[in-house]
């Protein structure tokens, strides 16, 4: 691969195709950083956004793509840019296909600016100007390009455009990572491809790379329930094809997608029979762990199970976890974070799981914690006559939160009727709505009623008539303070976190002295082991006042790992609250520039990047 033969004007640093196959030719199978190769350009706050300047900048394209001197028209094109000041933008805006006379001079500005671009601005159009026109030859360039963060998408879909291109988008599949590599994904789940085919059957399932939704679409792709049905399987088929099941039974979309895959009874039943072929490593175990999760209380029991189908194939999961040489995944490896919490959650929800289970109740609780590998997400699920009722009668997002429904005492039935929020869409209740119940005390019963939820399910499907719940109020009651004392679900740092709460909610003076008030608190979202608190600023709080129209800050204190048991380590952490004021070691996190220069803080310079 040579670096092109024409050049437009002489230029002070190196075109971004220059620049991204240096950086390949000095580590052509090396690691690449998360989100491709830096850019070039620093993006900047300053100047206008591709809103504000699009339509000038298709202005000045449109007269370009008839011109017969394309390096000429690159120049001009280049210059323009400057002058709008948006070369440091990325375009993602679809370009219209050229008439069949423009489609030559159009094809060749399009190679021209990719080529030798020297702006991101630039060599996005170009891109976007190939989509419709690429032809074998680009192909070198595009990849190549593909490497450089932020310019995987245009790449992609200027590649989806040529037929012969699985081999090229296998190729950057296998260099990028995360959300760069999904764009990969999606244009091969497409493709009858057996080359398709077979590296969707080995590709990392990275949570931000496959979606709930595109491990459904890639089971759909590769034919999975044809393979698993096969004697012998590859042992490497199997793992991806469990690892498949677990991803499209986690809420990280709009729906749960096992629901919508037409062969997962097939394939559970498939992988179940199979697996104690899978040899005992933690990923196995923890794959097969998470599938008996939603099989005991999750999505996947809606499934069309035969009469005691699902219970059977829990059982033949817990004798596989059971068995001489699994035991010893628990144990993970000291020196790698990740695979430590995987470790911990294994004991932990295994010791949960398969622990004596008891006839069948009308109505039932469980918090169910998620393998660490994936965003952590800590639901309770309410099951009802053993149904599931979130994904039955919602399905939109998890169930709420173990501290909201159980620490906060919601669940509990008084004579007063209460309202509940039981579950929020993924994508919050002002989008996709929220599913709400009114429990009350009658006598011996307790009555879930008054339904309140969107009106359909996922895929515009009707959501199902709810009727009225009754419980016998002592098996209630009792159901209820089992859950709310059950803590064996909670690694350390939440159970902290839950203790900091309990003191916040027994001594709220410790936030309001400061004029400040608690927005949430839990663990981070990245480091399990971490515990984030977040709290509003607002003057006059402590005096009873706080303008609401005032200037106000949001703040988080970040508290990372001390290795203290959590009773300790919250206790400290309320120990400092009374002491110190907490804007003083918190960092601001939200709010505006003008309020911070208002209330003498400095503003984080880099919540304005792009």
């Amino acid at each position: 691969m040579s670096a092109p033969d024409e050049r437009g004007a002489l230029t002070s640093r190196p075109s971004l195709y220059e620049y991204a196959l240096r950086l390949y030719r000095a580590e052509p199978e090396g690691r690449y950083p998360k989100g491709g190769y830096p850019l070039q350009d620093r993006w900047s706050r300053e100047g206008p956004s591709w809103s504000e300047t699009q339509d000038a900048v298709l202005a000045a394209l449109t007269p370009l793509l008839t011109d017969p001197d394309t390096v000429r028209a690159a120049d001009e094109f280049q210059r323009r840019l400057g002058e709008l000041g948006v070369q440091d933008r990325i375009f993602y805006r679809s370009l219209d296909k050229p008439s069949p006379d423009d489609e030559a001079a159009a094809r060749a500005l399009g190679r021209h600016l990719t080529r030798t671009g020297t702006s991101t601005a630039a060599v996005g159009v170009g891109l976007r100007l190939l989509a419709h026109l690429v032809e074998p030859e680009d192909v070198p360039y595009l990849k190549i390009l593909g490497l450089l963060r932020g310019l995987t998408r245009p790449v992609v879909d200027a590649l989806t455009g040529i037929d012969p291109s699985t081999a090229a988008l296998i190729w950057l599949g296998d260099r990028v990572q995360g959300r760069e590599r999904r764009h990969m994904i999606e244009a091969l789940v497409s493709r009858d491809d057996p080359a398709a085919r077979a590296w969707l059957m080995i590709i990392p399932l990275e949570p931000r790379a496959v979606f709930p939704a595109t491990a459904r679409m890639i089971a759909e792709t590769v034919r999975l329930a044809d393979i698993l049905s096969k004697d012998p399987v590859d042992p490497r088929a199997l793992a991806q094809g469990a690892r498949l099941l677990v991803r499209m039974t986690n809420v990280e979309d709009s729906q749960t997608e096992i629901l919508a895959y037409p062969h997962a009874v097939a394939a559970y039943e498939a992988i179940v029979a199979r697996a104690a072929q899978l040899s005992p490593t933690l990923d196995h175990y923890a794959t097969l762990l998470s599938l008996a999760l939603d099989l005991r209380s999750g999505s996947s029991v809606l499934l069309d199970w035969r009469p005691g189908q699902c219970e059977a194939l829990l059982r033949t999961l817990e004798r596989v976890l059971k068995a001489p040489g699994w035991a010893a995944v628990h144990a993970g490896d000291p020196g790698d974070r990740v695979a430590r919490h995987r470790a911990d959650w294994t004991r932990r929800t295994a010791q949960r799981l398969f622990a004596g289970r008891k006839a069948p109740a009308r109505f039932r609780v469980e918090v169910a914690v998620r393998d660490p590998l994936v965003p952590q997400v800590v639901e309770t699920r309410i099951l009802i006559d053993d149904r599931p009722l979130v994904p039955y009668a919602f399905g939109h997002g998890p169930g709420k939160s173990p501290e909201y429904l159980l620490d906060s005492g919601r669940l509990r039935a008084g004579t007063e009727p209460r309202e509940v929020r039981l579950a929020e869409a993924y994508c919050t209740e002002g989008c996709c709505g929220a599913l709400y119940v009114t429990i009350r005390r009658e006598g011996g019963h307790v009555v879930w009623e008054d339904w309140k939820r969107p009106a359909t399910l996922p895929a515009r499907r009707p959501a199902p008539e709810l009727p009225e719940y009754r419980f016998d109020a002592a098996e209630y009651d009792a159901e209820i303070a089992r859950a709310e004392n059950d803590r064996s679900w909670a690694w350390p740092a939440r159970e902290a976190a839950r203790l900091i709460a309990a003191g916040l909610r027994d001594r709220p003076e410790l936030l309001t002295r400061w004029d400040a008030k608690l927005d949430w608190l839990g663990t981070d979202f990245s480091d399990p082991d971490a515990i984030a608190l977040s709290f509003t600023y607002r003057p006059g709080l402590a005096a009873g006042r706080g303008d609401t129209d005032g200037p106000r800050l949001q703040f988080i204190w970040d508290l990372p790992d001390d290795g203290t048991p959590p009773e300790e380590r919250a206790a400290a952490a309320l120990r400092r609250l009374a002491e110190e004021d907490p804007k003083r070691y918190a960092e601001v996190r939200g709010g505006s520039r003008e309020d911070a220069e208002a209330l003498g803080y400095p503003w984080p310079e880099s919540r304005g990047r792009r």
